[in-house]
């Protein structure tokens, strides 16, 4: 059954808002001007985002040489691109649903988000892309697939078929969902990333990454996540066949993807190291 657009803003809506407190870390991130203290302040007035943001900053996932007491040593150590990520992230993954009837397996999915985020951040790296920016490449990753959550929670029945079409005729899922829905997960991520007032880095992510058209300095983390996307299935699943890179991406990455699949070290403790950041519910 085609699902209508009216009816994705319908759902969309029926995933609680963010908090607050993230609304305003998102608008006084946007600015280039934006202050440090104000961000502390902020966040130091939602306790709940203090707790999350701090353990996710001392986790194995950034290796810190000694124990971050305070936001505002947060914000010294890792910067404010970064606390702006682990809140986006803290956020949204206490926002979705954590179970569905579709028959969407969620640790099957959350492995597959973490090995992209993971392998999206490493491949920024590799380009040379400053730290400061390296983790937004890592949440893109992380958030890319996350339209299939909202799918298979609020039409389950509907997003079953397009998982057994896709297992039985070995067709990619967003071609499935595409058929027989109408829209795909990248169309509903885009939605949702653009109801949650998302960056745009995020949310070029979200929207982007199956597609072959890369034009603009705005679909550079769209390349990497589809190069990562990519990646994360050729090392999970021995009988995947990866996509051509287009050759924008290819020229991006500096080499064919299965050479920039073997820049990709230690990938499972990298995700066991990342995992943090699905568990704080």
């Amino acid at each position: 059954m085609p699902i209508e657009h009216e009816q994705l803003i319908e759902m969309v809506d029926k995933i609680p808002a963010f908090p607050h407190s993230v609304h305003q870390v998102l608008a006084l991130t946007a600015s280039a001007d934006c202050a440090p203290k104000e961000l502390v302040s902020v966040i130091e007035c939602d306790p709940i985002l203090t707790l999350k943001v701090l353990k996710l900053v001392n986790s194995a996932f950034f290796g810190l040489s000694k124990e971050i007491d305070s936001v505002n040593r947060a914000v010294i150590y890792v910067g404010i691109n970064t606390i702006k990520n682990l809140a986006i992230s803290v956020a949204t993954a206490g926002a979705l649903p954590t179970s569905n009837k579709a028959g969407l397996d969620m640790n099957q999915f959350w492995n597959h988000s973490l090995s992209v985020g993971v392998i999206a951040k490493q491949l920024a790296s590799n380009r040379d892309v400053k730290g400061s920016d390296v983790s937004s490449y890592f949440v893109a990753g992380l958030l890319h697939d996350i339209g299939k959550i909202l799918f298979a929670y609020f039409f389950p029945m509907e997003y079953k078929d397009a998982l057994t079409e896709s297992y039985e005729s070995g067709t990619p899922i967003y071609v499935a969902e595409k058929k027989l829905l109408t829209l795909n997960h990248c169309d509903v991520g885009a939605i949702l990333a653009k109801e949650w007032h998302l960056p745009q880095e995020l949310f070029c992510g979200m929207e982007r990454h199956h597609q072959t058209q890369f034009s603009d300095a705005d679909d550079i983390i769209s390349m990497a996540i589809f190069a990562a996307d990519q990646i994360s299935h050729q090392i999970q699943q021995k009988d995947f066949k990866a996509q051509a890179l287009p050759e924008v991406v290819e020229k991006w990455l500096g080499a064919p993807i299965e050479k920039a699949a073997e820049s990709i070290p230690n990938l499972m403790d990298e995700m066991n190291k990342a995992a943090m950041f699905v568990k704080l519910k």
